[in-house]
């Protein structure tokens, strides 16, 4: 099923997103007067085709890894002189640039709509609340401590913890001082903190903000009781069964799951002693832990999970938003996200962020999945957060991208003439060259992620 849900989920994304974004350079190209001879959602053999009354021809190709719309444009072949007036090329500069801008700028507005749309439906969030901290860590250090709630960071509130990963994000790779607010448990005022942050997990291929900090969140007591196991996973090759009660591990009782977490996690590769409840006798049995994640800094993995419980309502926070205030709250996070997105780009250009944070397709299609199997409002942030890479991307100055096509326009603008097609050649072999490499890059990040 989950198969299912990532080829569904990653065709309806790139449909909707490619769809929408070409329609943005179709509509601003009709009502600048230039002609449209196709509009295609893919690319390949075409599956479906029709005509419209002004004669452009829309197809949907069998290869779902973009789209184009293509105009009539002198410089891509002839034109009879009764069209010159519709043609590209003839048009004035302005209304080009108001053509090429007008795709990213369609993905912002849409991923506007999805924003607010999930504003409207609102949202449960956990409560901010410290569980524990390290001794010795940044948050330590700056006079955290467990109860306290985290109400903003950088002057930016935070109603739940996606939003303080998400401050905390904007910081990677940084020093300087990190701006906290926080509430002690029952009080109703609020304390500053200041966290002193140098080149902050500077090139992590895999960085945990919170962890990090020396941070853990509030979080239910979990009764070490194993309600789950991967079939390939340690857990189960060492015969663990479901309905065992974790007791010890090597040696030091365990009374919530977050210990095993926490001792795992630290202990890849390695064979530890588990201390197991089994039908009222206790027993030992060795696992042999796995591991998961980059080469560099593996975490240890067991393959078992517990059963959830209810979270304290106090402890739960509802966000939601009327129409009208939506708007606003759907301009602010794609205005956020946009300003993200296209800082870790630059991060990751000045190496205070690992490259290998970039994703391809593979882990698009399996978060898309993922985010189609887990209902409408996930899907839905999805969305909105490809629809934002996708117009922030598109933006960026590189040739044979829209941002590139920009470029070559604004300098045409300035300095009264076009470049020459010899230097705008060299500039789109420059740009075919930096796309594939990004592109292999990415789906290198992918594979090594499998």
């Amino acid at each position: 099923m989950s198969a299912l849900y990532m080829i569904v989920g990653t065709l309806v994304a790139l449909g909707v997103l490619v769809t929408f974004h070409e329609f943005g350079h179709f509509w601003v190209a009709r009502r600048c007067g230039v002609k449209v001879l196709r509009f295609s959602v893919g690319f390949g053999m075409p599956l479906l085709r029709w005509h419209d009354k002004k004669g452009t021809e829309f197809v949907v190709a069998a290869i779902p890894l973009g789209g184009y719309v293509k105009m009539l444009d002198e410089r891509e072949g002839e034109v009879s002189a009764d069209q010159l007036d519709q043609s590209f090329n003839r048009k004035s500069v302005r209304q080009r640039i108001a053509i090429v801008s007008a795709g990213p700028i369609a993905n912002f507005l849409l991923a506007m709509i999805f924003f607010w749309a999930l504003a409207m439906l609102g949202s449960e969030q956990v409560r901010p609340v410290i569980g524990a901290v390290e001794s010795g860590s940044i948050a330590a250090k700056a006079g955290l401590s467990a109860g306290q709630e985290i109400i903003a960071i950088d002057g930016e509130p935070t109603s739940g913890w996606a939003e303080v990963n998400l401050q905390l994000v904007r910081r990677l790779g940084e020093s300087g001082s990190l701006q906290l607010l926080v509430r002690d448990q029952g009080s109703t005022v609020d304390s500053p903190r200041e966290l002193m942050l140098d080149k902050w997990l500077k090139g992590a291929d895999e960085p945990d903000p919170i962890r990090s900090l020396g941070l853990r969140p509030w979080r239910p007591a979990l009764p070490p009781v194993l309600a789950e196991l991967d079939p390939k996973g340690p857990a189960q090759a060492a015969g663990l069964k479901t309905g065992d009660r974790l007791l010890a591990l090597d040696g030091k009782s365990l009374d919530d799951w977050q210990q095993v977490v926490d001792t795992v996690r630290m202990h890849p590769d390695t064979k530890i002693m588990l201390r197991v409840e089994r039908d009222g006798a206790q027993i030992d049995v060795p696992v042999t832990l796995a591991a998961r994640g980059e080469k560099k800094a593996p975490s240890g993995y067991l393959g078992a999970g517990v059963k959830a419980v209810d979270w304290p309502p106090e402890m739960i926070r509802e966000v939601s938003y009327g129409p009208v205030a939506a708007i606003g709250e759907g301009a602010r996070r794609t205005w956020t996200m946009s300003v993200l997105t296209l800082d870790s780009l630059k991060k990751m250009l000045f190496g205070e962020l690992s490259v290998k944070n970039l994703s391809g397709p593979i882990t698009i299609a399996k978060v898309a999945g993922a985010s189609a199997q887990s209902g409408v409002a996930d899907f839905l942030n999805f969305l909105a957060y490809l629809s934002i890479s996708l117009g922030v991307l598109n933006l960026l100055p590189i040739p044979v991208l829209d941002g590139g096509h920009l470029l070559f326009y604004l300098i045409e603008w300035a300095r009264g003439r076009p470049l020459s097609d010899r230097v705008q050649g060299w500039g789109i072999q420059i740009g075919i060259s930096l796309v594939i490499g990004v592109m292999l890059l990415a789906l290198v990040n992918d594979l090594g992620r499998l």
